[in-house]
C-alpha cells in the first residue's frame, strides 16, 4: 500500500518537474527580455499587442498540426459564447500583461517581481469581501505578512518608482482576477477548452480587442511620430527590431502555454509553489545581472512577503486535502461496501448471542 502510495507521489513529481522547467526558463527569461526591450523601443503595449497576434497565429498553426495528426476536430466556440464566456478572463488577461510591459520603463526587475507576487494578496481580500472565504486568523495573518513585507521592500527604496509601481500593483489585481477566470474556464469540460492551445487560440483576440484602446490612447499619436518604426532611416534597423519582437513572441507563446499546461495537467497550487523558487531566482539574477540595488531591509521584506505567500500555499493544500478526504468520506456513507455491511451485521448479530448467553448464565 505505501509502495503504491509512494509510486503515485513520484509519478507526480516527474510529470510537474519538466513543466516547472518549462514554465521557469520562460517566465525568467521573458521577464528579463521585456526589461531589456523597453530600453531600446519603450512602446509596451504595441509589443503586447503585436505579442498576442503572433500567440494566435502560432496556436492556430498548433491545432492545425494537431488536427492533421490526430484526424479528430478541434474545439471551436461561436463568438456569441467567447464573449459571453471568455471576454472576462481574456481582459483581465490582457491588461494584467499590458501593465505588467508598461511598468518595466519605470521600474526596476526585483520591485516588478516582488510587487508582482502580491496578486495572492488581492485575491484574499476579494475572498474576504465577497464572503468566498470565512474571517480566519491564518488569512488575516497571511494578508498582513505579504502586505508587511512589500511595505518593508519598498520603504527607502533607491530605485523606487510611484507611476510603475502602480502600474504593477494593478497588474497583480487584475492577475488575481484572470488566474481565477481563466482556471474556471478551463474545468468547464463542456467548451472543451482544456488544451492549452485550443484555450490561447480563443482568448488572443477578445485580448487584443480589449488592449488596442488603451494603446490607442497612450501610444497611438507618439508612435506615429516617432523614428523606431515609421520614420526609420536605415533598413538594419527596421529587421533587428523586427527580429526582437518576433522573439518577444515566441517567448510570450511559450510562458501561456507553459502556464496553462502545467495548470490544466498538475494544479494551481503547483503553479503558486513554482512561482515562490521563481521569484528567488528572478531576484537573485536582477541583483548580479541587473545590479539592481537591495538593502538588508529589502531583503528582509521579501523573505517576510515569501513567508505570507508559503503559509497561503501550505493552508490552500491542507484544506484541498480535507475537503478530498470529505468527499471520499461522503462517498463512502452514501454508497456502503457490501463486505463491510456483512462483516458488521454478523458482528452485531455475535454481540447479541453473547448477551444471551450472559443473560442465561445470570439466571
Amino acid at each position: 500500500m505505501a509502495a503504491g502510495a509512494g509510486g503515485a507521489a513520484l509519478g507526480r513529481v516527474a510529470l510537474a518537474a519538466p513543466l516547472v522547467l518549462l514554465y521557469y526558463g520562460f517566465s525568467i527569461g521573458i521577464t528579463f527580455y521585456n526589461k531589456w526591450l523597453m530600453k531600446s523601443f519603450p512602446f509596451p503595449l504595441l509589443v503586447t499587442l503585436l505579442h498576442l497576434l503572433l500567440i494566435f497565429g502560432l496556436s492556430a498553426l498548433a491545432r492545425a498540426l494537431a488536427r492533421c495528426r490526430s484526424g479528430r476536430p478541434r474545439a471551436a466556440l461561436s463568438w456569441a459564447d467567447c464573449l459571453r464566456r471568455a471576454a472576462p478572463a481574456a481582459l483581465s488577461t490582457s491588461l494584467d500583461i499590458g501593465l505588467s510591459n508598461w511598468s518595466f520603463l519605470y521600474v526596476t526587475v526585483s520591485l516588478y517581481t516582488m510587487t508582482k507576487s502580491s496578486a495572492i494578496l488581492f485575491i484574499l481580500l476579494f475572498s474576504l469581501l465577497f464572503k468566498l472565504e470565512e474571517v480566519r486568523v491564518a488569512l488575516l495573518l497571511v494578508v498582513l505578512l505579504i502586505a508587511g513585507g512589500l511595505f518593508m521592500f519598498t520603504y527607502k527604496s533607491t530605485q523606487f518608482n510611484a507611476q510603475g509601481f502602480v502600474l504593477v500593483l494593478c497588474a497583480s489585481f487584475l492577475g488575481g482576477i484572470r488566474w481565477t477566470l481563466t482556471q474556471i474556464l478551463m474545468q468547464k469540460a463542456e467548451l472543451g477548452l482544456q488544451n492549452p492551445t485550443d484555450i490561447m487560440f480563443h482568448l488572443q483576440p477578445l485580448m487584443f480587442l480589449g488592449l488596442f484602446p488603451l494603446f490607442a490612447v497612450f501610444e497611438g499619436l507618439p508612435l506615429s511620430i516617432s523614428e523606431k518604426l515609421f520614420r526609420f532611416h536605415e533598413a538594419g534597423m527596421l529587421f533587428s527590431l523586427v527580429g526582437k519582437l518576433f522573439l518577444g513572441g515566441i517567448l510570450a507563446f511559450g510562458l501561456s502555454f507553459s502556464e496553462f499546461l502545467l495548470v490544466s495537467r498538475t494544479s494551481s497550487l503547483t503553479l503558486s509553489i513554482a512561482g515562490i523558487f521563481k521569484e528567488i531566482c528572478i531576484l537573485f539574477l536582477a541583483t548580479h545581472l541587473l545590479g539592481d540595488r537591495l538593502s538588508l531591509l529589502n531583503w528582509l521584506g521579501f523573505a517576510v512577503c515569501l513567508s505570507g505567500i508559503s503559509l497561503h500555499v501550505i493552508l490552500k493544500a491542507m484544506n484541498s486535502k480535507g475537503e478530498k478526504a470529505l468527499k471520499l468520506h461522503k462517498e463512502a456513507s452514501s454508497d456502503p461496501d457490501p463486505d463491510l455491511e456483512l462483516l458488521l451485521h454478523h458482528t452485531e448479530h455475535g454481540e447479541e448471542e453473547e448477551e444471551d448467553v450472559e443473560t442465561t448464565q445470570q439466571h
